[in-house]
C-alpha cells in the first residue's frame, strides 16, 4: 500500500504560532495535571547558556508557569557553564554524579538519559545549549502539541523554513548529515520516517512513558535511535513536528560531521541487526524522499534511484570468446598473515 506521507505531514506538522497563547496553554496543562521539565545538556557553553536560562525562566516559569523545572545537565565543562547557569536560577547537575554506580560516559545522549532519572516532569523537553536566537517558542512550540493532543507522544523541531522563490518551489530539509546519510537510510529501510523533516534536530519534547522504555546511545546516534525505536513501538502516528522558523547556531566543520555520521551509522546498523531487518534476501526500496516547500506547504518529493549492477566482464560469453584468456578466476580465501605470496597461476 502506498504511504500517504503528505497527508501525515499536513495533520502532524505544526507552526509554533499555534501555541503562542501561553495563558491558554498553561490553563490546559494545569487542567490535565501535567508537569513539564526542561533539560539543557551542556559542555562548555558559557557564551549562550546564560541567555537561554534567563529567557526560559522569566517567560516560562515566572510570567507563565509552563515549565516546572529548568535543569542543566553538564558533561564536565571546563569553562564557566555550570556557574553561569546556576547564577541565573537553573538547577545544575554534573552528569557523572547522577547514578554514579553505573559509571561515567561522555556524550550528549548520556545527559539526556540521566535527565529521565533526575527530572520530575511527565513531559521532558530537550533543548540544545548553543542556540544564539533563543526564544520561548523553542519550548512552547514543542510542548503545545502534546498538551492539546493526548495521542501524540514525541514532537520534533525543525527550522530555517525557506520562503518560496520566483518559481514557487524551493528545496528544504535537514543539515548535511541528514540529507547525505540519514534520509537515504530511512528511505531504504524506514520510508515512513522520511516524513520527519529534520530527524537530527536537537530540540524535542517527549512523554516520560516513552523515554523510560527506550535505550539511549550516549553519543551522536541518540536522535536517530529515538526515531527508530519509538516508531517500532508505536508507529508514525505518535510523532509530530513543529516549525520553529529559524535556529542560529555555530556551524560544524566537515571533519566533525564525519564523526557524527560514523556514530549514527553504528547506531543504525545495531538496530538493523536487533530488528533483523537486514538479511541476504532483503529487498531495498528504490525511492529517495526529500522535502520541498510549495506555496508555503511542506511536501515530500520522490526520486526513483535504482543502482543496478553489471556482472564482471569476464563472465560474459561474447567477451570470453573474444578474449579466451579472460575466463573467470576462482575465488581465493583470505591469505593468512605471514603466508608467502604465490604467482597468480600457481
Amino acid at each position: 500500500m502506498k504511504l500517504n506521507l503528505n497527508a501525515w505531514i499536513r495533520e502532524h506538522t505544526f507552526h509554533h504560532s499555534r501555541f503562542a497563547d501561553l495563558a491558554a496553554l498553561v490553563q490546559e496543562k494545569e487542567r490535565q495535571g501535567l508537569s513539564i521539565s526542561l533539560c539543557i545538556p551542556t559542555l562548555n557553553e558559557e557564551k549562550t547558556i546564560g541567555k537561554e536560562v534567563v529567557i526560559f525562566k522569566s517567560e516560562l516559569m515566572h510570567r507563565y508557569p509552563l515549565l516546572d523545572e529548568i535543569a542543566v545537565i553538564d558533561s564536565g565543562s571546563t569553562d564557566r557553564t555550570r556557574e553561569i547557569a546556576a547564577s541565573f536560577g537553573a538547577d545544575v547537575y554534573l552528569s557523572s554524579e547522577i547514578l554514579p554506580h553505573l559509571g561515567e560516559r561522555k556524550g550528549k545522549g548520556e545527559n539526556l538519559w540521566k535527565a529521565i532519572y533526575q527530572l520530575k516532569g511527565d513531559i521532558i523537553v530537550y533543548i540544545d545549549a548553543d542556540i544564539k536566537n533563543i526564544h520561548p517558542r523553542f519550548v512552547y512550540g514543542l510542548v503545545g502539541p502534546l498538551i492539546y493532543n493526548p495521542s501524540l507522544k514525541y514532537i520534533k523541531a525543525f527550522y530555517d523554513r525557506p520562503l518560496a522563490f520566483s518559481q514557487g518551489i524551493r528545496p528544504t530539509g535537514g543539515g548535511r548529515v541528514t540529507e547525505i546519510l540519514v534520509r537515504p537510510l530511512f528511505s531504504l529501510f524506514f520510508p515512513e520516517l522520511t516524513a520527519i523533516i529534520q530527524p537530527l534536530s536537537g530540540e524535542y519534547a517527549v512523554r516520560r512513558e516513552v523515554l523510560e522504555q527506550i535505550p539511549f546511545p550516549i553519543g551522536y546516534g541518540v536522535e536517530t535511535a529515538h526515531l527508530i525505536d519509538v516508531y517500532r513501538i508505536y508507529g508514525l502516528e505518535v510523532f509530530g513536528q513543529t516549525d520553529l522558523d529559524q535556529r542560529v547556531h555555530r556551524n560544524q566543520e566537515t571533519r566533525a560531521l564525519g564523526k557524527m555520521a560514523f556514530g549514527i551509522l553504528q547506531t543504525f546498523l545495531r538496530r538493523m541487526e536487533a530488528y533483523e531487518l537486514l538479511t541476504p534476501n532483503t529487498e531495498f526500496s528504490t525511492i529517495l524522499r526529500q522535502f520541498q516547500v510549495k506555496e508555503d506547504q511542506f511536501e515530500l518529493v520522490e526520486y526513483r534511484i535504482q543502482e543496478e549492477e553489471r556482472p564482471p566482464m569476464n563472465t560474459i560469453e561474447e567477451y570470453i570468446a573474444k578474449r579466451p584468456t579472460s575466463s573467470p578466476r576462482k575465488k581465493r580465501g583470505r591469505k593468512k598473515a605471514g603466508s608467502p605470496s604465490l604467482p597468480e597461476d600457481a
